[in-house]
């Protein structure tokens, strides 16, 4: 039976069968393993893991601990109380998703190809100019403006090989959305996106081998995969014409709520509010995104998750925004409906989380394609909805290509 135990009770002859932490944020070679010895307790708490998953049929059991399914539910009823507790705060939208595509589409390759340009100058030792990215942002923030539901599909059509760029557009787009979801006027926005675009600069001066390497880092490795920051913020601040705000997403990504990050270990407060929602956004595109190193986590769960860590990681009232932003589901999940339909969730309802618009593609009954419908589900009965969400599906389990359905 897998249960999920605090760190403090991790004994030696347990099973851990998942460390509940990124893949590199924890010490071991493997993410499922026996407990040998006291050495290996040490690292664990030492790499601020504060939870983790044990296997009762493998190892030692701790009797009182809730199941894996049991914490899982534990954590939907929580979003889902969340969900009813306050509407989401979401930019008002100017146009519909439809009008939007086109152009979000647009501005999504433009912004590749601009950070994979700077990028390639860094990697190459030239001289680094700012005036493309701030011309990219700006169309970002606008596409954003019209209808950040349009922006936020585009993460779903991303290619493994082109991770670094397409991430750093991820992370500009999520992070504009955020900023105005917390109130932050549109100046600052724009200067906000701009770091958030540049974030990972400092990962050209990475070796190669370290920064593409498709398995586990070594201590030496991952130290030097961490001065990315560092290398990052010297790049940036050689470049003229960078706005204070636009460092902190860059220095501040990988620092941790519980002070358990890096490079300098900051908590709290002491991280700037831009700082603790980059490292939310961060680590939602990066647990979601494709990895030459792990298979993503669906959209839905990766929630669950940043909603989990928010006790110790990320700030918590900082996640409940972000939730509410982007959603319980958010754009690009695979449902289940009660009718039994599955469908890719494409656009956010500002009037409940669990009611978005859903494109049916699929009647899991019958076990066959159906012609895509989209679905409101905030609609009653003859009016376009009248069904409901139920769980999240893996698109892997019913061989579903989701970016071919977001298009």
């Amino acid at each position: 039976m897998i249960k999920k135990i605090q760190v403090q009770q991790l004994k030696v002859g347990m099973h851990v069968s998942d460390f509940n932490a990124g893949w590199l944020n924890h010490p071991f070679v493997l993410n499922s393993m026996k407990i040998d010895n006291d050495e290996q307790i040490q690292k664990v708490l030492a790499n601020g893991i504060k939870e983790l998953f044990i296997d009762t049929a493998r190892g030692l059991d701790v009797g009182d601990a809730p199941t894996g399914k049991e914490a899982a539910e534990q954590t939907k009823r929580q979003l889902e109380s969340l969900a009813e507790t306050a509407k989401p705060k979401m930019p008002e939208r100017q146009v519909s998703l439809a009008e939007e595509m086109s152009r979000a589409k647009n501005t999504f390759t433009e912004a590749t190809k601009v950070i994979r340009g700077v990028m390639d100058d860094i990697r190459l030792g030239r001289q680094i100019e700012i005036g493309a990215s701030k011309a990219i942002v700006e169309k970002i923030t606008s596409s954003v403006m019209r209808n950040g539901n349009a922006m936020q599909s585009m993460r779903r059509l991303k290619h493994l090989d082109d991770y670094t760029f397409l991430h750093s557009v991820s992370v500009c787009t999520m992070l504009t959305s955020f900023s105005k979801a917390v109130g932050l006027d549109v100046a600052t926005t724009h200067d906000v996106a701009l770091g958030a675009l540049l974030h990972d600069i400092g990962k050209m001066r990475v070796n190669l081998s370290v920064l593409n390497k498709p398995a586990k880092l070594s201590d030496e490795e991952f130290l030097h995969m961490k001065s990315h920051v560092v290398l990052g913020s010297d790049l940036l601040r050689q470049m003229s014409g960078v706005p204070k705000i636009a460092f902190e997403p860059l220095e501040m990504h990988h620092e941790r709520f519980d002070g358990s990050g890096y490079p300098n270990g900051l908590a709290g407060m002491e991280i700037s509010q831009v700082g603790r929602m980059s490292a939310i956004v961060d680590v939602y595109d990066a647990i979601t995104s494709d990895r030459c190193y792990h298979d993503p986590m669906s959209p839905a769960d990766g929630i669950r998750k940043l909603f989990e860590w928010s006790k110790f990681h990320f700030d918590p009232e900082l996640v409940q925004i972000f939730v509410k932003s982007i959603g319980i589901y958010p754009v690009g999940t695979l449902v289940r409906l009660e009718s039994g339909r599955l469908g890719i969730v494409i656009e956010q309802r500002e009037s409940n989380l669990l009611t978005p618009v859903v494109r049916v593609v699929f009647d899991a009954k019958r076990n066959y394609y159906v012609t895509p419908d989209d679905v409101d589900l905030s609609r009653p009965m003859g009016a376009g909805g009248a069904d409901k969400i139920v769980g999240h599906e893996s698109p892997g389990k019913w061989k579903i290509d989701i970016p071919r359905f977001m298009k």
